[in-house]
């Protein structure tokens, strides 16, 4: 007994010495970690490049997507964004007589004889810009430039001094989990300094064509608008533009790498973008199996539009656009992005997966017009069971019953709910244009493109739907 007392006791001695050693240990690693330096001298110096941005507009009545802040008197320019994210409406839905509406932004000064970047949302439709510098000098600014896809603008100001300007860094280099320091002017609040690490990057958020957005947990609120986002560095990174209006933590930044890219075109006051000509869609774990990709990346061409740059550049229905001058398509909606960000007329060499091969071809851009020119389409969800649809000739009073453009093609007349076609998104009016690599006319041909591919793992469908054409893959099942 005395032993057994003797061991027990030991062994908790033992624990004991253990457990403080252990506590001795982690004090001193914890002492010796580096903890993040004081950003008050990045902050001394970068301060002076940041405006506070003060607009003015008349107006007739509310727009109906507003968004009030409490304990803020002025509506900031923010509302645009809230309208569309999230629904917002004017409380008692009332129209107004014609009034001033000031709402108040941020800014930066990106060179020396004062060009300002920031929001278009901050600016639109104003009828009076005044910029404040950190002097507490006001000037008066014009719009010189403003992109509303991307959500820039710049503005300019007239000084007889130069006038102090940031550094543009390079947003590409961001990792998740770095440092990151926002400056504005949050509910009027001028020259608020908040801090915080990168949340995430190429976050879409849906506010337009080309989001690429930086997430941050670094405090933006309502005037952040417009502001920059600093790395440790001191350069800007990113320029303020969105947070979700119930989350706490969660803001957005356009990356700086797309301003740069603009610049020269927002300082010309004219906007121009590449265009490809095609429609495009993700390509699926099932679609890169059923097109022989090894892994899932690109972007699939489900239409080239006549007359286009695809088109003379005789690019296929099926191809799958892997790279743009050797810079790798990650995701389809990347695509979009890096053909909008060349100039029209600019020769882009696209590296193709075709029938299996890789090729390359070069391709002359011309210009991107309109609001609708976006060059991607809707994905399907691919979960699949049995096939069960049925089928009959397009003819051209069912295609002018349907206002097809069509008059000719197999089209679905019925579909199985619990079938695979159904699961795999196909729907009763698509026209079917292809299976596999076969064309398809009339019915005889679609009998015969699918008894050819029994014996393949998948069924990819080219269908007209409306006016768009897409993709779909069935996936057989093997019994």
């Amino acid at each position: 007994m005395k032993f057994l007392f003797r061991f027990r006791y030991l062994s908790r001695l033992s624990a004991f010495l253990m457990i403080s050693l252990l506590m001795v240990c982690t004090i001193d690693l914890v002492a010796a970690a580096p903890m993040p330096p004081s950003f008050a001298p990045l902050v001394a110096e970068l301060t002076p490049a940041v405006v506070n941005i003060n607009t003015e507009k008349r107006i007739t009545s509310r727009s109906g997507r507003g968004f009030d802040f409490p304990g803020h008197g002025s509506r900031d320019s923010f509302e645009d964004f809230f309208g569309r994210f999230f629904g917002q409406f004017d409380r008692n839905h009332q129209r107004f007589e014609p009034r001033s509406v000031k709402s108040l932004g941020s800014g930066f000064i990106i060179s020396q004889d004062g060009y300002i970047l920031t929001n278009n949302h901050v600016v639109e439709d104003a009828d009076a810009i005044k910029v404040v510098l950190s002097d507490k000098k006001t000037y008066d600014a014009r719009l010189i430039g403003r992109d509303e896809k991307t959500d820039l603008a710049i503005l300019k100001i007239d000084v007889d001094h130069d006038l102090p300007a940031v550094k543009l860094g390079d947003s590409s280099k961001l990792k998740v989990g770095d440092w990151v320091i926002a400056i504005g002017n949050p509910f009027g609040l001028a020259r608020t300094v908040t801090a915080g690490i990168v949340s995430a990057r190429g976050r879409v958020i849906g506010s337009g064509p080309y989001d690429d957005f930086i997430q941050t947990d670094a405090s933006i609120n309502p005037g952040n608008s417009g502001g920059p986002l600093f790395n440790t560095e001191g350069e800007v990174v990113g320029i303020n533009t969105a947070i979700v209006a119930s989350g706490q933590g969660i803001g957005f930044a356009i990356p700086v790498n797309m301003a740069k890219d603009l610049l020269p075109q927002l300082k010309t006051g004219k906007i121009s973008r590449g265009r490809l000509g095609v429609h495009i869609q993700e390509v699926t774990p099932e679609l890169a199996a059923s097109f022989g990709l090894d892994e899932k990346h690109g972007a699939v061409i489900s239409e080239v539009i006549e007359n286009s740059p695809a088109a003379r550049a005789a690019l296929q229905v099926g191809d799958i656009i892997l790279a743009v001058d050797d810079h790798k398509v990650e995701e389809m909606r990347r695509l979009p992005r890096m053909i909008a960000a060349k100039k029209p007329g600019t020769k882009v060499s696209l590296k193709l997966l075709r029938m299996g091969k890789v090729l390359k071809v070069e391709v002359v851009l011309d210009n991107l017009e309109g609001e609708n020119g976006e060059e991607y389409s809707q994905s399907i969800d691919d979960r699949l069971n049995d096939l069960g649809l049925t089928v009959r000739q397009l003819t051209p009073e069912l295609a002018s019953r349907r206002r097809l453009s069509l008059d000719h093609g197999v089209i679905i007349s019925r579909l199985e709910p619990d079938g695979q076609a159904a699961d795999a998104g196909l729907q009763v009016g698509d026209v079917m244009l292809m299976v596999n690599n076969a064309t398809i006319e009339t019915v005889r041909d679609f009998k015969k493109a699918l008894q050819e591919g029994k014996s393949q793992p998948y069924l990819r469908f080219l269908v007209q739907r409306g006016q768009s054409r897409l993709f779909v893959v069935v996936k057989l099942d093997k019994k």
